[in-house]
């Protein structure tokens, strides 16, 4: 039989109270009788009833996060950065894999506020209207990761995005490349891969590079969509390299020129974004712009745990350094 906080009380020599003020971390307890009641929980196995707890603090120390698509590589290092930091203010974590639905990511954010979870880490797929309506009328402590939404000042923390994807298509240029084709997110997309459109766009511009749109193809971040896209552009086209923003695409896009018979990089360049761990192990290894995955779901992670504690945020938009690694997919 599962031991009961009278049992506790009863083995510390305390009251009932006093468990629950150490429980709930309150001060009052002195440190050598807080010492006895630890030692008599983990003596005698003790673990609250959270569902009773919650009732009465209306916290149940659980936090949502809400991804796209846990198939991506990108998204799970995010998880175990905001698990970590978790673990350590004691929250436990609710996941929820949208699989890139709209639909689904609404319903989530519905189940996530039933099961009265402290606060949500959010990364979604597209912060359209309805979404943005829908976080408002729900009211729960919320971070975005990857994203960011300044108009409704909802905190977040991501990378200067189109500031990455203008430095990966400077890199490109820098190289000689002219016919710079790109794959990723389109402009009626509201995510972080939108915006790294513009980027490729102003390094064009500011180059003097014409935009073709024969050289553009609009899809979201699987391997198959980066395979789909590159033999559409290559039938249309002649590209010299190509901007993809995801490492999923990239992958997609050599194992095309590959079995097209054109040699990366002889033939062709080819840049990811995320750096993510398959991008050092495939052939060629990518060359990519990295963002600190695993760093941008612990700093999201600690400024929600400090909004739900109601402690003031420092910054309420934090924008993390991103970094070019060259490796073998670009020529040297």
């Amino acid at each position: 039989m599962a031991a009961s906080i009278k049992d506790v009380a009863r083995e510390a020599g305390v009251s009932i109270a006093t468990v629950s003020r150490v429980l709930n971390d309150v001060d009052v307890v002195n440190e050598e009788t807080k010492k006895r009641v630890l030692a008599a929980i983990k003596k005698l196995g003790y673990r609250p009833n959270i569902v009773a707890r919650s009732l009465k603090t209306q916290r149940t120390r659980t936090i949502g996060i809400i991804i796209p698509d846990i198939s991506n590589q990108f998204y799970p290092e995010i998880v175990r950065g905001a698990e970590d930091v978790a673990n350590i203010y004691d929250y436990n974590i609710m996941l929820c894999n949208t699989d890139l639905n709209i639909e689904k990511e609404m319903e989530y954010l519905k189940v996530l506020k039933e099961k009265m979870v402290d606060g949500v880490l959010y990364m979604s797929n597209s912060l359209e209207p309805n979404i943005l309506e829908l976080i408002k009328q729900l009211e729960f402590p919320m971070v975005l990761v990857e994203s960011t939404n300044k108009k409704e000042n909802i905190p977040s923390v991501t990378i200067d995005n189109e500031k990455a994807a203008y430095d990966g298509v400077a890199y490109l240029i820098k190289k000689g490349n002219k016919k710079i084709a790109y794959i990723g997110a389109g402009e009626d997309t509201v995510n972080a891969s939108a915006v790294r459109y513009k980027g490729y766009k102003r390094a064009l511009e500011e180059n003097n590079l014409k935009l073709d749109r024969d050289k553009i193809y609009f899809t979201s971040s699987k391997a198959k969509n980066g395979y789909k896209g590159i033999n559409e552009i290559l039938n249309k086209t002649k590209i010299d390299s190509i901007f993809c923003t995801s490492d999923e695409i990239a992958i997609g896009v050599i194992n095309a020129l590959r079995d097209n018979g054109i040699s990366v990089p002889d033939d062709i360049d080819v840049m990811g974004f995320n750096n993510i761990y398959l991008a050092s192990i495939f052939y060629p290894k990518l060359t990519t712009v990295s963002q600190p995955i695993y760093d941008m779901g612990s700093v999201g992670m600690r400024m929600l745990i400090k909004m739900i504690n109601k402690e003031e945020l420092k910054e309420r938009n934090y924008v993390l350094p991103h970094e070019l690694i060259e490796r073998d997919s670009c020529k040297k």
